[in-house]
């Protein structure tokens, strides 16, 4: 199946009925998460899912059971939304992404989770859906993390917090903070769930270092559920290893894991941009995991700005060449927000030039690239920085860019000389 394919998996279309085929395939609105998901951030506040718009809480696992939150009163708007193709105020970031042409996260719900499309038909007009379906797992247990990267902040690293209190005050929540009333009360929660658990996202913080992610996979083993569980990641692939626990050596008892690296450049670029980043760790780790996981899917991950705009491309070229990878092997996670590190800030002048070497770059790995998943997330990068005009948020790069500067001692224009023209008056 390829990259952009929107053939939903596991079921048989002509099983369905008209409106169950319309809904999954055809609504601009209706996505399979309210019925199949719930997502926590480190700090307790619950959503929909990992992308919804963090303004919008539908609620807090501080204060709320999963059991609560699942049918609390947004969640309820939000499935009747849906079924009566309305948009939903939480789900604005996935518009934005299928209006650029990437896949967004309520497709790719629908294409993995469409054989659960029978649970719709058990709503109630008021958009209750009484059975607790926790088939996607994605809470962040907490923001325990090593490193402070640039396009991060406290909630999801306890790294940023001394960073973020010098220079913009108290960030209102401990250096550590958790998902639950206490350290276990989510992965408590999540356990009941266990038996139906079809995939889970671990990402954080930083999950290889979480307790609480090698107590599920060691569940999962005893459970017998390690051929049929899904692991999907999310990590900055800087530690491999929990105590006493190498990663590389549980993976392999599971037949299905996906390791999205979370690196958006190399060398001192990728140190800078990543704080706390060794890059020659970061690559003696990706020749352990070769010779330790081969089978275990990988790719690579950025999360793309105006940093790394036009340097993504040397580093996918340069992982392709070492062997690291191939050229499908690379996610593009836009930034979307905050605003001031998204690509379209970009002055004409910058657009024009990178634009060429995009097309180049597209050219170049479209016939190699088998999945279309490299090559659509180029295209959608470009659809992207082209679209808009966000010039305005120029200062903002440049002023936030100086304090963290001079906060860690670091000198963005001589790692990034592409960058002077924003960061020079």
């Amino acid at each position: 199946m390829g990259y952009k394919d929107k053939m939903p998996t596991k079921v048989d279309l002509d099983s369905l009925h008209d409106e169950e085929k319309h809904l999954l395939q055809d609504s601009k609105y209706f996505c399979m998460l309210p019925w199949t998901h719930l997502h926590a951030y480190p700090n307790g506040n619950a959503y929909p899912c990992c992308l919804a718009k963090h303004e919008y809480p539908i609620g807090s696992m501080k204060k709320n059971s999963i059991q609560e939150l699942w049918n609390s009163k947004d969640m309820k708007t939000m499935r009747t939304n849906m079924l009566h193709n309305k948009p939903s105020k939480q789900c604005t970031k996935c518009y934005e992404q299928e209006s650029h042409g990437w896949t967004s996260m309520r497709e790719s719900a629908n294409i993995h989770f469409g054989h659960h499309i029978d649970k719709v038909q058990q709503t109630t007009e008021h958009g209750e859906y009484k059975d607790v379906n926790m088939i996607y797992w994605d809470i962040r247990f907490s923001n325990l993390c090593n490193l402070s990267c640039r396009s991060c902040g406290s909630m999801f690293s306890s790294n940023w917090y001394d960073d973020q209190k010098a220079l913009w005050g108290d960030p209102g929540h401990n250096k550590i903070t958790y998902a639950g009333t206490t350290k276990m009360d989510a992965y408590d929660q999540l356990v009941e769930h266990m038996p139906m658990v079809e995939q889970i996202y671990f990402a954080g913080g930083e999950p290889l270092i979480m307790e609480e992610h090698y107590k599920i996979l060691k569940k999962l083993i005893r459970l017998g559920k390690a051929d049929s569980v899904r692991l999907i990641y999310n990590t900055n692939f800087t530690r491999m290893s929990y105590k006493d626990l190498n990663v590389l050596d549980i993976w392999p008892q599971f037949k299905d894991v996906s390791v999205g690296a979370s690196l958006d450049a190399m060398g001192d670029r990728a140190e800078l941009m990543r704080n706390g980043t060794i890059w020659a760790d970061v690559e003696r780790n990706r020749e352990e995991m070769l010779k330790k996981c081969p089978n275990v899917d990988f790719y690579i991950s950025p999360t793309v700005g105006v940093f790394n705009h036009e340097h993504v491309i040397d580093f996918h070229k340069d992982w392709i060449a070492k062997g690291f990878i191939k050229p499908q092997d690379l996610n593009m996670n836009m930034i979307q927000d905050p605003e001031h590190y998204r690509i379209d800030i970009l002055p004409e002048s910058i657009k024009k030039r990178v634009s060429i070497r995009y097309k180049e770059h597209i050219a170049m790995i479209k016939p190699l690239d088998h999945l279309g998943r490299a090559t659509s997330g180029f295209e959608s990068a470009l659809n992207m920085m082209m679209s808009n005009d966000n010039t305005h948020m120029i200062p903002k790069f440049k002023q936030i860019t100086q304090q963290l500067d001079q906060r860690r001692s670091q000198k963005t224009i001589e790692i990034f000389p592409e960058l002077k023209e924003l960061l020079v008056d």
